[in-house]
């Protein structure tokens, strides 16, 4: 049946929404796709619902077509599950939990992998019943602190998340690719850039895991990519360690007078004023070690404080920062972190005192101290000596002090090199749109997932996890598809094949329109006509602009001749056509 705008549900804004701070969220708003019910929050209206159905038919497509089964669970699940498996506390402030009317301990689910697997085991106990691959698309909640850029980042979003069950390795690595391949199926029909990267594995382990990124400049993730085929998201980045260097003719530490000096910048200019200069002509960043303390707070509760070191020519990363420490929460030591520590001196924070640890034993401060991979045996560093206004030159790794250990947390620049020898990375914002995983068996470990073997013997199951955006992927859509006048939407998703607009007051265009609608349906499109009487043609194109079907019919003053115009929006080309040629012309 054609869908008649004068009974349509559907009202168009003139006016940007005062909270929108990207083009998707702006023209999804006007054009009547969802409506605002609370930050990070929306409704979703037909024209939406009908977008997001198309994407989502063709990720079943493609799921079908990898094997994969749909299943769907509820949004509000127990406690007990994510119990079992740790989570219910590592979410700390990210989730919604709720009691029902028994006191029981509910929450809306951020995502499924318990339930996934409970179900599997529930059902499944042979070898002969595996591989198996189910998935749903369901709604997830997760309480972000700053819900933002509408669809984008909300609280409520919508994921297609799969899983794959296997009793051997090779099983796991074939469900994987089966899933990737889908993936790269899914984006390229979808019309979607994107380039895949290594991501971090995180706590759950798992020989394998990588992001699908679009490449945007509103992209929330930085992602660094060589000439020669490198990719990875900076969490996952791996520094090129350095060969270290003998201690031959280095000189001992000394201390050295370093008033007012308690950042990078004024310690350089320092030692350039007072220090001899090094053989590479003056000292600079690259020279120092930074020293920087974090605090831990560790998922039952106790504070750890940590120092990082880092070449004081870098920062560090916080995203590098939130994997490097997980699951424990990191944040900048405070004041009161400080004054609890009393061998820490602010601003000449380091590895070594004069009269305090030696290498092998505790940190001069007491407190754990990793190091930079950079930071290798025979390197010679400035930092600070544990004494106010005082640092120290010539501090040498592997010969004067050593680290608890290394971490990868600074950051990541244009020109250093992939860790892979493909040549020097640059670096690029991108929007995640899909992961896939290998999860292993974490889950089925924790949770009971055995299966009998060729030989009776009971195995754990290893799982793949992989994850879709879908209402992500609908905003990013919209960013990518739109023109000053409103969205202009790919075939394959537009929420109509076409946009009959019937102009003027002249019964003669209605009747045409009314007609060409009709065998525009029967020909198997899925038509929205303007059929409102009383609404100016300047209204109508308007809006037709705005809603953003790419291929848009205008029934005017040429219907008494038999003729209409074609507007395809995506090319901006109008053309005059017969009426008896449209369904032909769109169909081409």
């Amino acid at each position: 049946m054609v869908t008649r705008l004068s009974h349509f549900f559907l009202r168009t804004l003139r006016e940007d929404p005062a909270d929108a701070e990207v083009t998707s969220h702006r023209l999804l708003v006007r054009a009547g796709y969802i409506r605002r019910q609370a930050p990070g929050i929306f409704a979703w209206l037909p024209l939406g619902l009908k977008v997001k159905a198309k994407i989502e038919g063709i990720i079943r497509d493609e799921m079908t077509n990898a094997g994969a089964y749909e299943v769907h669970f509820p949004a509000l699940v127990p406690r007990d599950p994510y119990e079992q498996s740790g989570r219910w506390e590592a979410y700390g402030n990210g989730i919604f939990r709720l009691k029902d009317r028994k006191d029981a301990d509910y929450l809306l689910a951020p995502t499924h992998e318990e339930l996934f697997t409970l179900l599997v085991k529930d059902l499944y106990s042979s070898y002969k019943d595996l591989p198996l691959s189910i998935y749903q698309i369901q709604d997830k909640y997760r309480d972000e602190a700053r819900p933002r850029a509408g669809l984008l980042r909300g609280r409520e979003f919508t994921m297609k998340d799969a899983y794959s069950f296997d009793y051997t390795d090779a099983g796991l690595d074939a469900s994987y690719q089966a899933q990737r391949d889908a993936y790269e199926r899914i984006f390229t029909r979808l019309g979607l850039e994107y380039v895949i990267v290594n991501a971090d594995n995180g706590l759950m382990g798992g020989a394998r895991s990588e992001e699908f990124l679009h490449p945007t400049p509103i992209g929330e993730d930085t992602f660094v990519r060589s000439s020669g085929g490198y990719a990875a998201n900076v969490e996952a980045f791996t520094t090129v360690v350095p060969e270290a260097s003998p201690f031959d003719g280095l000189g001992e530490p000394a201390i050295f007078d370093s008033p007012d000096t308690p950042t990078i910048q004024t310690l350089v200019d320092h030692a350039n004023a007072h220090l001899e200069a090094p053989a590479e002509g003056e000292w600079t960043a690259a020279h120092t070690l930074k020293n920087v303390v974090l605090a831990l707070t560790h998922l039952d509760g106790t504070r750890e404080l940590v120092i990082v070191g880092v070449p004081g020519d870098r920062d560090i990363d916080d995203k590098r920062v939130e994997v490097a420490f997980a699951p424990a929460a990191v944040e900048p030591a405070t004041e009161a972190d400080f004054a609890r520590h009393p061998l820490l001196v602010k601003g000449y924070i380091g590895p070594w005192s004069e009269s305090g640890a030696i290498l092998g034993e505790e940190s001069a401060t007491g407190i754990r101290f990793v190091l930079d991979p950079r930071v290798v045996d025979g390197t010679s560093w400035i930092t600070g000596a544990n004494i106010d206004q005082k640092h120290v030159h010539t501090l040498v790794a592997g010969r004067d002090f050593a680290g608890d250990g290394f971490v990868e947390v600074a950051t990541v620049r244009p020109g250093d090199p992939a860790p892979d020898g493909s040549g020097p990375v640059e670096l690029a914002r991108g929007m995640e749109i899909g992961h896939v995983f290998q999860l292993g068996r974490f889950f089925a470990d924790i949770l009971g997932l055995k299966v009998l073997d060729e030989n009776g013997k009971l195995v754990t199951v290893t799982m793949g996890s992989y994850g879709i955006g879908v209402t992500r992927i609908l905003a990013i859509l919209a960013e990518l598809n739109n023109d000053e006048k409103g969205l202009i939407w790919p075939a394959s998703v537009a929420p109509f094949d076409v946009h009959v607009v019937a102009a003027g007051r002249d019964a003669v265009a209605y009747q045409v329109a009314e007609a060409l609608s009709a065998e525009l349906e029967a020909s198997g499109m899925d038509v929205l006509y303007d059929d409102r009487p009383k609404v100016s043609p300047g209204v109508k194109f308007g809006d037709a602009e705005l809603v953003g079907v790419p291929k848009i019919v205008i029934v005017g003053r040429g219907a008494a001749d038999g003729q209409v115009e074609l507007w395809d929006r995506s090319t901006g080309e109008r053309t005059t056509v017969p009426v008896a040629e449209v369904a032909s012309q769109l169909t081409r």
